[in-house]
């Protein structure tokens, strides 16, 4: 009987914003007939990044796309990882004769060191390897002596006290993303000029083993052979990678988790007019120091869904679909950030809005 070779799996990390689904996105349109199962974790109640890698043209109909995207919609992977992500592979290496490879998105809160160790339990460690853990990095932001893309609110904890730097939330989780990098990808390289990119390659260089290279995107766009095939076998040598994060892990207490400084707020609206609904978002952004938006909406005399996702005050949109003939047409967004209080949220943008 032949023995089936371990299936290489690909973890895509990095913080909010930084890139992470774009860069899926780009390896699913160009898998080149690799036939690659998904697994998304989605921090918040809606599955928008799986629903957005679900429009990828990857060669499958919508019935195969959907057994093929995993959402983890419980949070970070390392505070489920017992209770979500072993089934999921459990299921996917009992099918492992039919795929090539594995896709990871991590949510851009999650601690990358603690799914790579998860990669060394027997049953799973018999039949896959971590091909790679790909950290992707917001270039703009780190250039900005940021590691998200809203820096006042970063810059406040600071200013708490100088001597603390290193003890942000969002700088220890940055530190961490690199920490169990295989490959660094500094994102978005073509918004800052040459001078910064280099700045921000030495600076995101002090945080690496030697060995791990750091290349350069715009758009996550680079080869697949880039990106997959390193045979980097993580789950071998993750334990020697020092994280802020490890003594969360020594045992079953996650009372200190970091990630309980972050709130996802969940929020539905009826139909909203285009122009005033970006306005009303935009603000509340800058009053209530919103990490992330990311969602659809529902435009009036418009066919199609509208695809938002937005880092700060940065935000894309585009009509990605049309609604279904029994699809509900409302607007669906999920607000990530610190501190969140989703009634005076919600009761704005219906004010903004005039719903």
């Amino acid at each position: 009987m032949k023995t089936l070779a371990k299936l290489p799996v690909t973890i895509v990390t990095g913080f909010l914003g930084s890139g992470k689904t774009t860069l899926l996105r780009h390896m699913l349109d160009n898998a080149q007939g690799r036939r690659i199962a998904v697994i998304v974790n989605e921090f918040g109640e809606l599955g928008i990044d799986g629903e957005i890698l679900k429009q990828c043209s990857i060669g499958c109909t919508e019935e195969e796309a959907n057994g093929r995207v995993y959402e983890l919609a419980n949070g970070c992977l390392c505070c489920t990882v017992q209770e979500e992500f072993f089934p999921v592979m459990r299921e996917l290496v009992a099918r492992r004769g039919d795929l090539d490879h594995i896709l990871i998105e991590t949510s851009g809160l999650a601690l990358p060191k603690p799914l790579v160790q998860a990669f060394q339990w027997p049953e799973i460690r018999s039949a896959c390897t971590v091909d790679a853990v790909i950290t992707v990095v917001d270039s703009p932001a780190v250039a900005a002596g940021t590691f998200a893309a809203f820096p006042d609110q970063v810059d406040a904890q600071r200013k708490l006290d100088p001597n603390l730097d290193h003890e942000s939330p969002l700088h220890e989780l940055f530190a961490d993303q690199l920490a169990s990098a295989d490959l660094v990808i500094l994102n978005k390289s073509d918004l800052i000029s040459p001078a910064d990119l280099a700045r921000v390659r030495l600076e995101v260089a002090e945080e690496l083993p030697p060995a791990v290279k750091i290349i350069e995107a715009s758009s996550g766009r680079l080869p697949l052979d880039v990106l997959i095939g390193l045979g980097a076998g993580s789950e071998e040598h993750i334990d020697s990678r020092h994280s802020h994060h490890d003594h969360h892990h020594d045992g079953d207490d996650h009372d200190d988790h970091d990630h309980d400084a972050f709130d996802s707020i969940s929020i539905e609206l009826p139909q909203a007019d285009e122009s005033l609904l970006m306005d009303a978002l935009t603000q509340l952004v800058v009053q209530h120091g919103i990490l992330r938006v990311k969602g659809f909406a529902a435009i009036p005399n418009k066919p199609m869904r509208l695809l938002i996702q937005g880092v700060g005050t940065r935000f894309d949109k585009h009509f990605d679909r049309q609604w279904g003939a029994e699809e509900a047409r409302i607007t669906r967004l999920v607000l990530i950030g610190q501190e969140l209080d989703a009634t005076v949220l919600e009761a704005q943008l219906r004010a903004a809005l005039s719903v």
